[in-house]
């Protein structure tokens, strides 16, 4: 079934308010400015239809070509609402439970935070996706790409937001 975007359906983060990622939220590795910290995002207004979700971060701004993946979680049950901040970190579990992070272009799950070179800003878009099974089966070293592939069949609907970043 393909998918239909819900008017409804609608994504935000408290720690991107003002269309811009807050300090904590870049990374702090290779002389960045933040903490690593992955941002609280909220949805509502899904699909009746939704089984389960997937939350990505994606920098189409990145100087690679194919932009960047800074964070993807699949297998969110579809009850949930929301990640809370800092559910990305490595070590913790924040995640709702059978929610599995994907590797990111670092080849590591988790989240990596935003680090655009300096003097540019960056799109990050945050899409939440709905999905009409209760979990997808994924392979351990799956990537975001091939996570947005095989959930194709299986959208019921998308909700995304923008916010800039700028070191």
């Amino acid at each position: 079934m393909p998918f239909s975007t819900q008017p409804s359906f609608t994504v935000h983060s408290p720690d991107m308010a003002d269309g811009r990622v807050a300090r904590a939220q870049f990374a702090s590795a290779m002389g960045g400015p933040g903490d690593n910290l992955s941002p609280q995002i909220e949805w509502q207004g899904a699909p009746a239809s939704a089984q389960s979700f997937i939350v990505t971060m994606y920098d189409p701004d990145a100087p690679t070509g194919s932009g960047w993946w800074h964070w993807a979680v699949a297998n969110i049950p579809g009850s949930a609402c929301a990640l809370p901040r800092g559910a990305g970190v490595a070590g913790t579990s924040a995640l709702p439970s059978g929610a599995v992070e994907i590797n990111t272009d670092m080849g590591v799950p988790g989240y990596v935070g935003p680090l655009p070179p300096p003097g540019e800003t960056h799109r990050y878009v945050v899409t939440v996706t709905a999905l009409d099974v209760a979990r997808l089966d994924l392979s351990p070293t799956a990537t975001p790409a091939l996570l947005s592939f095989i959930a194709g069949a299986h959208t019921v609907g998308k909700a995304t937001f923008t916010a800039m970043g700028a070191r």
